[in-house]
């Protein structure tokens, strides 16, 4: 297994629902042995995956992670070219014969299609493949192109992940002499990805889409629910990956180049 792949596994196992479960099994099995232990892990699992399951917790998450505002129009006419980051892919959709967008992926392109309508600016969209199928980039070409009307001058299909998406997209970007770009992504991952994409050479406008509202309709969305535990799986997911990105800033500067590379993978 190589790296990539290593790191995608330990993310699986680590973040929730499947970390807290297993904190909770673990809890389970140890109750003979160390009855005050195990009492003490299994209720730590179960209080914390009802907690991250509330809406209230989900919000907070999300909003901490918020990199500014809805994007201004105005201020964005200096961009030369909109870059669409991708979200992740749904493989094999019986309904469409074959893989299409995700959900984060459509919301994405959906924005973007907005943006393009409203600047006319070429758009560039970025994702590859991770665990197989049809590269993200051309479903994402394909949906803008011929759901929403809008051309796609630039397609980036190689990338893994964010730190890819970014300095795939630039060499991309640069060639053509595109260096100020709007960005479009998911508010809670939009810091990481600005940053990553100043750090491959190109100037960022912040174009972020699924801004957490706490507004709710009814008393029953305060109640746990499996779309705030998705909200909070996000959040927790960029916290750490801000984490191991400030690891990786480190290793650039005082270890070798293999470590650093190793973090930045992610």
């Amino acid at each position: 297994m190589d790296l990539f792949l290593l790191k995608k596994t330990l993310t699986a196992l680590v973040l929730p629902p499947t970390g807290l479960l297993v904190v909770a099994v673990i809890g389970l099995a140890l109750q003979r042995s160390w009855p005050r232990l195990g009492r003490s892990l299994a209720w730590a699992g179960v209080l914390m995956l009802t907690a991250l399951s509330l809406p209230v917790v989900s919000h907070a998450l999300l909003r901490a992670l918020e990199s500014g505002p809805a994007i201004d129009l105005a201020q964005a006419s200096g961009a030369q070219a909109i870059v669409i980051l991708g979200g992740g892919v749904r493989r094999a959709a019986p309904e469409y014969g074959g893989d299409t967008l995700g959900r984060l992926t459509l919301e994405r392109v959906r924005y973007g299609a907005w943006l393009a309508r409203k600047t006319g600016f070429p758009v560039l969209v970025t994702g590859g493949v991770v665990y197989g199928g049809t590269p993200e980039a051309v479903l994402m070409k394909r949906a803008l192109q011929n759901e929403f009307g809008i051309p796609v001058k630039w397609r980036e299909a190689r990338s893994r992940n964010t730190h890819e998406n970014a300095v795939n997209s630039a060499a991309i970007l640069l060639a053509a002499d595109i260096h100020r770009v709007i960005l479009v992504a998911h508010s809670f991952d939009m810091r990481r990805a600005k940053s990553e994409f100043a750090a491959a050479g190109l100037k960022v406008i912040a174009a972020p889409t699924g801004i957490p509202s706490a507004s709710y309709d009814s008393p029953l969305e305060l109640l746990p629910s499996a779309a705030a535990l998705q909200g909070s799986y996000y959040a927790l997911y960029e916290l750490l990956a801000n984490a191991v990105r400030d690891i990786a800033l480190w290793a650039s500067k005082y270890a070798s180049g293999s470590t650093a590379q190793f973090f930045r993978n992610r």
